[in-house]
């Protein structure tokens, strides 16, 4: 067990610190039944919507995708990919990624029109929200992943499939359901490599 990192004055939180030292996305294609229900679901959102947002702009919204909705979009995803001369590959692995989703909650940036706060800051907060979203989940005990791909950066298909606005872009979709194996732990930073000390 690693020496937790505490401020003498406040009480720590070993399981939230535990849990985020041993966090680890589920792949998608292990995602089975059952999936979280709708009360369920909302008590996740409503922790992911718990991420920095300056100004409280909420710049972001989600959109719950049920397995229809999922096929839906599957289909959308090979239509447009051969539309726009995709390889065949890079459609197929779209469309199997869209279509074994289960559940799955988009996670749509949607900037706010401000004079104080930067496209950018918006931007970093829809990020935010979405890996709060994967966080809150698996802290649950729900499997889960989050994916992009080339569909959800495709005009066409974020504002026919997911009727988004012209200003909006997909942060990604994460997918819910029920880890069928638990991966093993992957290579992670050498912190030491990426951090510089500043004193003065």
């Amino acid at each position: 067990m690693s020496e937790l990192p505490t401020n003498p004055t406040t009480p720590a939180n070993r399981p939230a610190f535990d849990f985020l030292m041993s966090r680890r996305s589920r792949p998608y294609k292990s995602l089975k039944t059952p999936v979280p229900g709708d009360a369920t679901l909302q008590e996740i959102l409503i922790a992911a919507a718990r991420v920095p947002d300056h100004g409280k702009l909420e710049p972001w919204r989600f959109i719950v995708l049920r397995q229809k909705a999922m096929a839906r979009l599957a289909e959308l995803a090979v239509e447009i990919g051969w539309n726009r001369g995709k390889a065949a590959q890079d459609i197929e692995k779209m469309k199997v990624q869209l279509e074994m989703a289960l559940l799955a909650v988009a996670v749509v940036e949607s900037p706010v029109a401000s004079e104080k706060i930067p496209d950018i800051e918006q931007t970093y907060s829809a990020g935010a929200a979405t890996l709060s979203l994967l966080n809150a989940a698996l802290a649950s005990g729900w499997g889960a992943n989050w994916l992009s791909g080339w569909a959800s950066h495709d005009r066409e298909f974020c504002e026919r499939g997911l009727g988004l606005l012209p200003h909006e872009r997909l942060a990604g979709f994460v997918h819910l359901g029920t880890a069928s194996a638990v991966p093993p732990e992957r290579p992670r930073p050498d912190v030491s490599q990426i951090t510089t000390w500043v004193d003065t």
